[in-house]
C-alpha cells in the first residue's frame, strides 16, 4: 500500500510540482511515515566538542632554581603547596657565596681607599701641586673600583640577597654560607625537583611554581571551523560547567589531526581546574543572519545542495538551507524559514522521491 501510494504521488500533474509543494493529505502523511517537528531560532551556536588541555599562562610560570652551586640543606614546602611571594621555600650551604660575599667586600673597601685618594688628589690639582694626568688617573683607579662594587653587588643580588641583607653584610662585615630562596611570585608548588641533601650546581631546579588565575584552554579546532572562530569568541567546558574567551587563534595545522590550535583564557572558577587536565570543550560560532536548530533527520542533499521540507496548509514545499555547524543530535542552519515553523523529522526519503520525479 505505501509502494503505491508513493507511485500515486510521483504521478502528480508537473504544475503542481512547480509550484515546488508537495501535496499530501493527513492520512497520506501517516501511511508514508511522515512526522514534524517545529524548528526553533537560536542564538547562541555551539560547535561539537573538541579535546583541550589546561594550561599556565607562560608570565605566571617559573621554575625556582638555585643560582650558586652548593648543597641543598632544606626544604620548607612540598608540591601542592600555596606559597606567598618572597616566601622562603628552601636554603642552600654554599661555599661560593662565601667566596662572593668576601669579593663584594674587598670591592667596597678599594673602593673606600680610591674615593679618598681622588678627594685629595682633585684638591691638589686645584692648587697646582700635581699634574692633570696624575688626577686622571686617580680618577681612572676610583671608577674601576666603583665598578667592581657595582659587579660584585649584583653578583649577590643574583644570588639571592635583597638589599637589607647587602646593607647588613656592608655594616657588619659577617659573612654567611647559607642562601634563602624565595618564592618570585605567589602561587602553588606545581612540581619539587631536588630533595634535601643534595649537591646542585648554580641553576639547577627546585621546584616549578605558578600562579593559577587566569588559565589557558589549548583547544584543537578543525581547521574547517577556524574562519568562524576569533578572539572574543565565547568558550564552554562541558565539566566542570565554566566558560572561557578565545584570545589568539594560531596559524600553522598539526601533522597529528590537521587541526589548528585556538587558546582561550578562563577567568573565573579557575580553582575547579588543574593545569595538565583534559576536558571537552564547545566553541560558540558565527554567523550571518538569523540561525535555527533543527535535527539532523530532517535534513536532505538534492544535487550538493541541503534541504528541508517545510510543512505548510497544502503539503510540504522544500527549501534550501544553509548548514552553520553540526551538533550530536541537531545541525544549526540558516535559510528562509520561520521560527516555530514545522519540518519534516521523518519519511523525507519519500519526499524526495516525489520531489525529484516531479521535476524530471
Amino acid at each position: 500500500m505505501k509502494t503505491f501510494l508513493l507511485a500515486s504521488m510521483m504521478a502528480m500533474t508537473p504544475l503542481v510540482l512547480q509550484a515546488q509543494i508537495i501535496e499530501l493529505s493527513e492520512q497520506q502523511q501517516q501511511m508514508l511515515g511522515v512526522r514534524t517537528e517545529a524548528i526553533r531560532s537560536t542564538e547562541t551556536t555551539w560547535s561539537t566538542t573538541h579535546p583541550a588541555s589546561v594550561q599556565v599562562p607562560n608570565n605566571q610560570l617559573r621554575v625556582v632554581s638555585t643560582p650558586v652551586d652548593g648543597i641543598l640543606e632544606q626544604l620548607s614546602v612540598a608540591e601542592g603547596a600555596n606559597v606567598a611571594q618572597g616566601e622562603v621555600l628552601a636554603e642552600i650551604m654554599s661555599p661560593a657565596l662565601l667566596e662572593q660575599q668576601s669579593q663584594y667586600l674587598n670591592a667596597r673597601s678599594s673602593l673606600d681607599l680610591a674615593s679618598a685618594e681622588m678627594k685629595q688628589d682633585r684638591q691638589l690639582h686645584k692648587e697646582g701641586i700635581i699634574s692633570k694626568r696624575r688626577f686622571l688617573e686617580t680618577q681612572s683607579t676610583y671608577i674601576r673600583a666603583r665598578t667592581e662594587v657595582e659587579q660584585t653587588r649584583q653578583l649577590l643580588v643574583l644570588a639571592g640577597l635583597d638589599d637589607k641583607e647587602l646593607d647588613q653584610l656592608a655594616r657588619t662585615r659577617q659573612l654567611t654560607s647559607k642562601l634563602k630562596i624565595r618564592a618570585p611570585l605567589g602561587g602553588v608548588i606545581l612540581e619539587q625537583m631536588a630533595e634535601p641533601g643534595q649537591r646542585l650546581q648554580a641553576l639547577d631546579p627546585i621546584y616549578r611554581l605558578a600562579h593559577l588565575s587566569p588559565l589557558w584552554l589549548e583547544i584543537h579546532a578543525p581547521l574547517g571551523e577556524v574562519a568562524k572562530i576569533h578572539p572574543g569568541t565565547r568558550v564552554q567546558v562541558r565539566e566542570p560547567a565554566i566558560s572561557a574567551e578565545v584570545i589568539t587563534v594560531g596559524r600553522m595545522v598539526h601533522d597529528e589531526d590537521q587541526g589548528i590550535m585556538v587558546r582561550a583564557e578562563v577567568r573565573e572558577h579557575t580553582e575547579l581546574l588543574r593545569p595538565g587536565q583534559f576536558v571537552q570543550v564547545r566553541l560558540a560560532i558565527s554567523g550571518s543572519g538569523q540561525q535555527f536548530r533543527i535535527p539532523r533527520s530532517s535534513m536532505v542533499r538534492v544535487q550538493n545542495k541541503t534541504w528541508v521540507f517545510v510543512k505548510s496548509a497544502q503539503g510540504f514545499a522544500p527549501e534550501e538551507v544553509n548548514v552553520i555547524t553540526e551538533e550530536s543530535r541537531h545541525l544549526i542552519v540558516s535559510g528562509q524559514l520561520t521560527n516555530g515553523q514545522q519540518v519534516a523529522v521523518s519519511g523525507t526519503s519519500a519526499l524526495k522521491a516525489a520531489w525529484q520525479q516531479g521535476t524530471e
